[in-house]
């Protein structure tokens, strides 16, 4: 079994697979490749989590909150932010479909939305950076299960 965190990102890559603009194209990992073939893309990471003892429970309790990201990615010519915002609009929608993460959350909500563009190369690139932060809680001897 894996730890609740990687849960918690691996239910994101199945809620932001088949979206209207990037498909399939979802990565859960933060170090990927693009090609101009895969654009546009999503790639869904955790970026940090913070722990602090449970007072709602037994001193074994831990009080998480994890930082996911899911960047979007796209390169083109005409409509870059444009297709930026679409992508974020879709991945909002998909996300907060399900606060709880399939039972694996207490509650999940977008924190923080970035964008940067850049002309360099061929195409310019646009990349959209949306921080989900996804609270939830484990006993300290068992991180692999959420309650």
């Amino acid at each position: 079994m894996s730890a609740v965190r990687q849960q918690i990102r691996e239910r994101i890559v199945v809620l932001c697979q088949g979206l209207t603009t990037t498909g399939n194209r979802v990565f859960d990992s933060r170090v990927y490749n693009f090609s101009q073939t895969t654009l546009p893309a999503l790639a869904v990471y955790a970026l940090s989590e913070n722990s602090e003892r449970d007072s709602f429970q037994s001193t074994d309790g831990l009080a998480r909150t994890v930082d996911v990201m899911v960047e979007g990615y796209t390169q083109q010519t005409e409509e870059l932010e444009d297709t930026l915002d679409t992508i974020s609009a879709e991945v909002e929608t998909a996300v907060a479909a399900d606060p709880t993460l399939n039972g694996k959350a207490k509650d999940t909500f977008l924190s923080n939305t970035e964008i940067s563009l850049t002309g360099e190369g061929d195409l310019p690139m646009g990349v959209i950076r949306m921080t989900w932060t996804v609270s939830y809680r484990t006993k300290t001897t068992l991180p692999e299960t959420p309650y």
